[in-house]
């Protein structure tokens, strides 16, 4: 059932058309300078997809998904990350505590970069506490990183 998950969101997300991210001018500057830093990485083929499922706490999705809506975002794009899609499953088994998104880096090298300076973020920091003032939101994360295959319509 999970990977007919991961492979339905892949499709969606290679079937739809490029949309702008909601990232403000200061951030979308800072990850326009971060892409063109990491632009021989993608150039070289060296792109990665990284999958990842949050499981929320009992009654926390919702707090996790005004948490990246209003903010996480916005900082992926502005550490070089490249939102690609969000989901929540329509199985009633998951579909109260679960998000599926997937984000983009230039290579496995810059993603680990990119993570480490996600993580330091003031601002990222900052949020991650009010958005647990009410308690923790996540209860487990599970991230798989994929390479495009060669007939991939997305790369």
């Amino acid at each position: 059932m999970y990977r007919r998950l991961i492979i339905t969101a892949l499709f969606a997300a290679a079937c739809s058309a490029p949309q702008s991210s909601p990232v403000s001018d200061s951030a979308a500057t800072t990850a326009s300078t971060a892409a063109s830093e990491a632009s021989a990485d993608v150039a070289a083929g060296d792109r990665v997809f990284e999958i990842r499922t949050y499981t929320t706490l009992p009654g926390r999705l919702d707090a996790l998904q005004a948490r990246f809506r209003d903010h996480t975002m916005q900082i992926f794009e502005k550490h070089g990350m490249t939102n690609v899609g969000y989901w929540v499953p329509q199985d009633s088994a998951r579909k109260d505590n679960t998000l599926i998104y997937i984000i983009s880096h230039a290579s496995r090298a810059q993603a680990d970069k990119n993570w480490e300076a996600f993580d330091k973020d003031p601002e990222w920091q900052k949020v991650a506490a009010e958005s647990e003032k009410d308690g923790k939101i996540i209860d487990k994360i599970e991230s798989v990183y994929a390479t495009a295959t060669d007939y991939s319509p997305i790369k």
